[in-house]
Order: structure tokens, then sequence, then C-alpha cells
């Protein structure tokens, strides 16, 4: 393995995931089943992120950095509390990634510490792909036990529900490299630019059928959309008469809309309302 260089840093075009979740949910033996033989690491560098170091992984057709946070390991007092500095740690690989890997320990359900960590991934627009683990150890695999299971976690993160979710065992590395293939999706959906005029014509009609309610006898009149450019999410701007009057079920309608037209899966997207 090359020395690393603190003043490298990761390219920009290769994806960066982040393994997260609460203490003891198999975060460690997830990223040993990826990373556990020393040459499939190509490069161990510092990035500008603090305390972030990236692996870059390059097997199987795969090339992507995983995010790790070293410099917050070793404890300095022995009454520190684990569950904060697994916060903190989370902290900061979600700043330093795209998409994050969110571990759920299938034999303790979902608990507070899965929500605030969701939270943080939401909070800094990340790509997430939900990782539920440990499923070996589950008596009960039926589709119907896994559907009970995601109905659950994807109530307990709504609004957010257009995320996929694997069910895994670290241990046996069963469907572990599934869970890479759907980050490097979730990561090309992230980056996904749909064309304006293919914005505008599938939009405006929608939004024809579907206009927005009127207030105190006035109506709101969209009449163009536009996605930006080199934004950090799918951020789509609609240009109207009257912006401050688009509520939040409406802008939740046209989400929806551009998810089930294009493939937004496993992404936060952004929608505006600007004054035309």
């Amino acid at each position: 393995m090359p020395e690393r260089d603190e003043e490298e840093a990761p390219e920009e075009d290769v994806a960066k995931f982040a393994i997260v979740g609460r203490p003891n949910a198999g975060k460690s033996s997830l990223i040993n089943a990826f990373i556990g033989e020393e040459r499939h690491i190509v490069t161990d560098i510092a990035g500008t992120t603090r305390d972030s170091i990236y692996h870059r992984y390059n097997k199987f057709g795969f090339d992507f950095y995983l995010v790790d946070t070293a410099g917050i390991r070793k404890k300095q007092k022995v009454n520190e509390d684990i569950e904060y500095y697994s916060v903190i740690r989370s902290i900061r690989a979600i700043e330093a990634s795209d998409v994050c890997i969110l571990m759920i320990d299938a034999t303790r359900g979902i608990e507070g510490q899965d929500g605030n960590i969701f939270g943080l991934i939401q909070r800094n627009k990340k790509g997430l792909v939900v990782c539920v683990n440990k499923w070996d150890l589950i008596e009960d695999k039926s589709l119907e036990t896994q559907k009970r299971y995601e109905e659950a976690i994807r109530n307990k993160f709504a609004p957010f529900t257009d995320f996929p979710i694997i069910f895994t065992s670290a241990l046996t590395k069963q469907r572990i490299y599934k869970v890479l293939e759907t980050a490097i999706d979730v990561y090309k959906n992230r980056r996904r630019v749909i064309p304006t005029s293919q914005l505008n014509t599938y939009m405006l009609e929608e939004i024809a059928l579907t206009p927005p309610p009127s207030n105190k006898g006035k109506f709101v009149k969209i009449k163009y959309v536009t996605m930006l450019k080199d934004a950090v999410i799918p951020t789509f701007v609609f240009f109207c008469n009257l912006p401050q009057w688009v509520k939040e079920p409406y802008r939740r309608f046209l989400e929806n809309k551009i998810r089930a037209k294009w493939d937004f899966h496993g992404t936060p997207i952004q929608i505006f309302m600007r004054e035309k």
C-alpha cells in the first residue's frame, strides 16, 4: 500500500461511500468484507474533511472510495460516551461522502440512534442505501418479514422514502456486493441531469392536469422549469407568478411526479419556486 500523501485529494469523479450506523451494527464487519485484503486497496489518502481518510477500492469492476474517520477512534478517557463518539465519527464520514450506507442491526430493529444518523444524512443532502445487517440471525427470513421491516424503516424515515433497502449478512458476505452495486446506482442517480426540454414537456403537462391550489381567488401559474447545473444534489427550479403561495404539499407533488418519471432512487432532490 502506498504511503499516504497529506496533500493529495481524492479524485472528484470517483464515488465516495461512507458506512455509518450505531455501534455494533456491523460496520467494521462490512468494511472488512470489502477491503479485507490489502492488495485490493489502491490508495489510502487524507482528504479535505477533517479526520477523514479515503480508501480507494478497485475490484470486481468496482471503483470507489470508502470514507473512513480515523481521527476519533482511540478513547481519551475511560468514561467517554461511545454513542456520542459514534455520532461524531458518523458526521465526519457523512460530510466527506456522496452516498451513505446506513447499517441497521436486524436483531435489534430500528432505534432512535438510527433516526439520528438518518437525519444527519438528510441534512447533509447525501445519497442513501439502507443495509439491514445480521439477517442470517433472523429466524423468519420470509418475504413477508422483509416487507414488515421495509415498511417500518420507511415509516420511521418518512417523508423521504425513495431509497433502497438491502438485507445482508456481513459475516457470511450475503448480498454485500449487491450493496456496492446499489450504492453505485444511487451515486449515478445523484448525478443525473434531465434535459430542459424533456423536463418542461412532462412537468408542465402534469401541472396543467393538477395545478396548484388557488389562494383567495388568485391562481399560481407555473410557466417554466429547469434543472440547475453543478448543484450538489438534483435541484429543480420552477418559475411562476406567485412563488410564495406554493406550499409544501404541492412541492411534494412536484417531487413525486419527477421521481415517477426519472430514476432518482436513493438521492434527495431539491425544489425551488422563483418568480417570473
